[in-house]
């Protein structure tokens, strides 16, 4: 299975199977796909791949003789017309051993901010306002560590709601969890995600010791972040919490942070949001498409595709230009690993969700993921009995790429590993549909994140 297409003038040519990229010209370009269309059809012979080819393109024998050369020596070579050689292991896969190695900690059931596109609905997550207690979150980390089986590395995310309205319950936790490391054998990486009203120096100091990453809430220019990131009283929270955030991205050297946005149909220019924060001096960025109710305002809609395709090639034009001069940052939709990235078990069923991943909340109720909480059909245990709905795991583990229909024929499915669980869920009632809007913007990205590959490489040769 291949893939083609143009962008920024490179003529790239992706092999699905292997994961190989090809920057081709035009003549190898047009070929290619005649070549894998007659070899699907049992055409073998060069002398008529490259007749047929010539005949089709009106262009000379000679011409077309060595491009279909060069493209047999990459098939040979195993990097292009590969097969799929993880179907067939697609059972054994399913049947692997259990092993939880995340935990995203509801921390608080509240927010000091009323943000418009909240999925948690100012924290509440469809239920009522709570913080978890010292004792639950203790059980949680126990759990972790029970249900962890040899690995030794465990992630850990303070998550809300507002994790700071429980700060004194965190820093415990974070004691809790070092204590368990040696005694274990495990190791425990930290996170924290917050919107930065109640971060203050104590916080921080507290974060670069113990915390592997923070992430920081912001939605890019003044007046979209305050727009849709208001307090309660409807005042923003721009002011309040840029100046912070620098201070967070300078101590940490730029490195092990991210400043996190949302763009909704209000700024469908989020290219300039992008561009806002990287102004700003922050060097980590993710800026997402939200997820929304489709009665909402602000939801994405279909018709607003292709807007948002042409903003995402803009971004990776204006991304290839700063890093050219010195002056790039990260985007994290831009951020591709074309000679290793993920493992395979990543690249068929994603983020692990309702398997290696689990939610918990204050109360110690365990969830696929924080998109699924309050869902009660979701409810899949809690921390003192663990997991009780083994079938609710047990279909989250059969959740990959050759389950979901859509996917099979996706050039992009390796690198999506079929999108995330609860967009599939909330658009087509089941965890195996798909999103279609998140599938036509996953696949622009990944398409943009190649071709940014392309012209750095190129840059490099120049130099």
């Amino acid at each position: 299975m291949i893939h083609r297409y143009i962008n920024n003038g490179y003529h790239i040519v992706l092999d699905v199977n292997s994961g190989s990229v090809h920057v081709v010209d035009e003549l190898a370009y047009d070929v290619i796909p005649i070549v894998e269309k007659l070899l699907a059809q049992k055409v073998e012979g060069k002398e008529q791949i490259v007749e047929a080819a010539a005949q089709q393109l009106s262009r000379k024998y000679s011409e077309v003789e060595e491009t279909v050369e060069e493209i047999f020596s990459l098939k040979e070579e195993g990097v292009l017309f590969t097969e799929d050689i993880y179907e067939k292991y697609i059972d054994s896969f399913k049947n692997r051993e259990t092993v939880v190695k995340a935990l995203c900690l509801h921390i608080a059931h509240d927010c000091n901010l009323a943000c418009k596109y909240c999925f948690a609905g100012e924290g509440e997550y469809h239920g009522h306002r709570a913080l978890m207690s010292l004792d639950v979150g203790k059980k949680a980390l126990d759990f972790l560590v029970q249900n962890s089986g040899n690995r030794v590395n465990l992630e850990v995310d303070f998550f809300g709601g507002e994790p700071l309205m429980n700060w004194q319950v965190v820093k415990d936790l974070v004691a809790y969890g070092r204590s368990l490391e040696e005694p274990h054998h495990k190791k425990f990486r930290f996170t924290l995600t917050t919107n930065g009203v109640l971060l203050d120096d104590e916080v921080l100091a507290f974060a670069n010791k113990e915390m592997s990453n923070v992430v920081l809430s912001i939605d890019g220019r003044k007046e979209i972040h305050d727009l849709m990131r208001p307090h309660r009283g409807g005042q923003g929270s721009y002011d309040e919490v840029v100046p912070k955030y620098k201070k967070v991205a300078e101590s940490r050297k730029q490195m092990d942070y991210y400043v996190r946005g949302t763009f909704t149909r209000n700024n469908l220019d989020f290219a300039e949001d992008v561009k806002h924060l990287a102004d700003e001096g922050f060097e980590q960025i993710s800026v997402e498409p939200v997820v929304a109710r489709p009665e909402e305002a602000y939801a994405l809609r279909m018709e607003d595709v292709p807007a948002i395709l042409r903003e995402y090639d803009e971004l990776a034009l204006e991304y290839i230009r700063r890093k050219k001069a010195g002056k790039g940052f990260n985007f994290f939709h831009f951020m591709i690993n074309l000679e290793g990235g993920p493992c395979v078990a990543k690249r068929l069923s994603g983020c692990g969700s309702g398997t290696e991943y689990l939610a918990v909340t204050p109360w110690g109720d365990l969830y696929p993921c924080h998109q699924f909480v309050g869902q009660e059909e979701f409810l899949m245990g809690n921390v003192e009995e663990g997991i009780v709905r083994t079938d609710i795991r047990d279909k989250f583990k059969a959740c990959n790429v050759y389950a979901k229909d859509q996917c099979r024929d996706c050039f992009a499915k390796f690198y999506c590993s079929g999108g995330c669980a609860a967009n599939a869920y909330n658009n087509s009632g089941d965890i195996n549909g798909s999103y279609e809007l998140g599938c036509e913007l996953q696949r622009k990205r990944v398409e943009c994140a190649i071709m940014i590959k392309a012209a750095l490489a190129d840059e490099e040769k120049e130099s």
